[in-house]
C-alpha cells in the first residue's frame, strides 16, 4: 500500500467515525490497560476530540498518565461486506497524549458532531480533550498494515484559516437553505438511506453529515482553503449527484 494511499485511508476512517475505543492505563490497577467506548469528533486537521467527565475511569487514568490509544473501527461505514468479514475492513489505532482543551472551536465541533452531548456538556465535571497525536497504525486486512507518524495522519491546514472562520456560516447555510442537496450527497454519492441528513462540519478534505444516529463522511477530490472554494466544490458535488440520480 503506497504511503499516501495509506494516510488518506487512515484519515478517512478516523474522520468517518463518531465513536472509538479508548485505551488508558488504569491508575489504581498498577498500569493495567483499561478500554472504554467514547464518542469522538475531529478538529479541522483531523486531531481527535473527546468530551469526558472527571468522574469517568478513563479521565482519572488520563490525569495520572495522559498516554492513550484510540481505536477507530472502519466497519462502522463499510456496509454489508464488513458484516461478512469484519477483519478485512480498515481500522486505525491512534496513539498520543490526551490533554484538556479550552479551545472553543474544538468544543463546538465536538457538539456539532455529537448533538446528544449537549445535555451534559455544560456540567462542571465535563471537559473537552484533544489528542496530541504521536503515531498511528492502520490495518486493512491480512498483511496490509502500516505505521505512520502524526504528520502523515493529520491534514495540513496551513492557509485554511478563512475556511475555518467561515465554517459555521457554511454549515448553517447548507442546513437551512440546501437540505435537499445534503440528502443527495448522502443518498446518491455515499449510498446512505433516508432523508433529513444535516451537515455538521466542513474541513479542507471534506464534510461531515449526520442523520439521527447515523454519520457519514463526504470526501472532496481536492483540498479547499476558503469559503469560495467550498461553495464551488459543494455545487459541483450536487450537480454530480443530480446527474447520477
Amino acid at each position: 500500500m503506497a504511503e499516501l494511499e495509506a494516510a488518506t485511508l487512515a484519515r478517512r476512517v478516523v474522520r468517518g467515525a463518531d465513536f472509538a475505543t479508548l485505551a488508558t492505563s488504569a491508575a489504581g490497577e498498577a498500569g493495567w490497560p483499561y478500554a472504554s467506548l467514547v464518542m469522538v469528533a475531529c478538529d479541522h486537521d483531523g486531531t481527535p476530540i473527546l468530551l469526558m467527565s472527571d468522574l469517568a475511569e478513563h479521565a482519572r487514568n488520563i490525569a495520572a498518565d495522559p498516554r492513550v490509544s484510540l481505536l477507530f473501527d472502519g466497519t462502522q461505514n463499510a456496509g454489508s461486506r464488513a458484516a461478512e468479514a469484519p477483519l478485512d475492513a480498515p481500522r486505525v489505532t491512534v496513539m498520543g497524549r490526551a490533554t484538556r482543551s479550552e479551545n472553543a472551536r474544538q468544543r463546538a465541533r465536538y457538539l456539532a458532531r455529537n448533538p446528544s452531548a449537549e445535555r451534559f456538556a455544560d456540567f462542571a465535571d465535563f471537559h473537552v480533550y484533544a489528542l496530541e497525536v504521536t503515531r498511528a497504525h492502520l490495518v486493512q486486512g491480512f498483511g496490509k498494515v502500516r505505521w505512520m507518524e502524526a504528520s502523515a495522519l493529520l491534514c495540513d491546514t496551513a492557509g485554511a484559516d478563512e475556511l475555518v472562520a467561515a465554517e459555521a456560516g457554511i454549515v448553517a447555510h447548507m442546513n437551512d437553505d440546501h437540505a435537499d442537496a445534503i440528502d443527495l450527497y448522502a443518498q446518491i454519492l455515499l449510498g446512505r438511506a433516508g432523508s433529513g441528513w444535516r451537515m455538521t462540519g466542513i474541513d479542507p478534505e471534506g464534510c461531515d453529515l449526520r442523520r439521527e444516529a447515523a454519520v457519514a463522511r463526504l470526501d472532496f477530490e481536492r483540498p479547499i482553503a476558503d469559503a469560495t472554494a467550498a461553495r464551488t466544490i459543494l455545487v459541483d458535488l450536487v450537480k454530480r449527484a443530480r446527474a447520477a440520480a
